[in-house]
């Protein structure tokens, strides 16, 4: 009841303020000619005045009512004055601990993104703070399941990781997405490492870092572990849409066929680079998905629809390379009920003609 009370009498405060600091900037601009130094001493000291009430009462407000953007916005406009590092830090913190109430809060995310950005210009141990936003969006999604605001900052902080702290990132996520396979914000965490990586790549050709076979081995360990989680976790469809965005990288980087896009970073030394084993691994993996036992279990139903779904797609990427292994092998005759069962046959109809 008391903070019901407050909260409309903190909102008025938070913009009675922001509206003083406005008319005061106004007003000194347009007399600055006129006034003295004593004048120039008391305007500069009720403006500190003013700023600090605005810092104080919507510090208050923020943790009473996380999303409201004019006590967020008032806070930019005082700390963009000075940019001094100890009150970006203040920022932070105030932003981590309303997150720690609200963890979906998007207007707290994007605070900290804005405090991040304006210390990444003369911040020395920027790549520390980025480690630590890193373990905050962990500690939160531990605590709120499926936190989409909080996966995207995480992905919005991959541009500024060194090179090996995408690689540590990659590998110190691979746990959490072990136990969280429905969750596919992770999944999509770390497709954004290993574009990331890729991204690296064209950038230090000439100096240094990941190799392109380094590369090709990170994605080839990629590979086989979702592989293995889809064996184990039946019916799960984010680990399914995780292995189309790694065929995806396989097409136009590391393919060594004439029909792929590109073989920049393709570890030539290999056998996985070439088209026919790549379509040997996937038909194998499409065969042991298609047993569905029988039992009242929906989940198995769900895993050949999944992947059968996911051998179509790859039809359609590579039609005439994957299409036409596709029709040699046993598997072919497998797809077709598993597609029309999902009321996709006028897909079948169109990609067999395409074959």
């Amino acid at each position: 009841m008391k903070s019901s009370i407050l909260l409309p009498n903190l909102h008025l405060c938070s913009q009675l303020k922001l509206d003083q600091i406005l008319m005061l900037r106004g007003s000194q601009v347009k007399k600055d000619e006129k006034l003295d130094d004593n004048s120039l001493n008391s305007s500069a000291s009720l403006m500190d005045i003013v700023e600090t009430q605005v810092m104080k009462h919507s510090r208050a407000l923020v943790l009473l009512s996380c999303d409201f953007g004019t006590a967020w916005n008032s806070r930019k406009l005082i700390v963009s004055k000075k940019l001094v590092f100890s009150v970006l830090m203040d920022e932070l913190r105030l932003s981590a601990l309303v997150l720690s109430c609200s963890p979906k809060s998007e207007r707290a995310w994007s605070h900290r993104r804005w405090v991040i950005k304006m210390m990444a210009g003369n911040c020395s141990n920027l790549q520390e703070i980025v480690e630590r936003e890193s373990e905050l969006v962990k500690t939160l999604a531990e605590s709120s399941k499926m936190n989409y605001r909080a996966w995207n900052h995480r992905c919005w902080l991959v541009s500024y990781m060194s090179d090996s702290q995408v690689l540590l990132e990659l590998q110190c996520s691979r746990d959490w997405a072990e136990v969280h396979v429905a969750d596919n914000s992770c999944f999509h965490y770390r497709a954004r490492l290993l574009l990331q990586m890729i991204e690296n790549l064209r950038r230090n050709n000439k100096r240094g870092g990941l190799s392109g076979a380094e590369f090709h081995q990170v994605w080839e360990e990629e590979l086989d572990w979702v592989g293995m989680l889809i064996r184990r976790y039946v019916g799960r469809e984010a680990l399914w849409l995780h292995r189309r965005f790694l065929s995806l990288v396989w097409l136009k980087h590391l393919a060594s066929d004439d029909q792929s896009i590109s073989c920049h970073y393709c570890c030539r030394s290999s056998e996985i680079c070439d088209i026919s084993t790549f379509v040997k691994v996937e038909l194998m993996l499409f065969s042991s998905c298609t047993i569905i036992p029988d039992n009242e279990f929906g989940d198995y139903q769900a895993q050949a629809t999944y992947s059968a779904a996911y051998i179509m797609w790859l039809a359609k990427q590579m039609p005439m390379s994957f299409g036409v292994e596709l029709q040699k092998s046993p598997q072919y005759e497998m797809l077709k009920p598993l597609i029309s069962d999902i009321g996709k046959s006028c897909l079948w109809d169109s990609m067999a003609g395409s074959w």
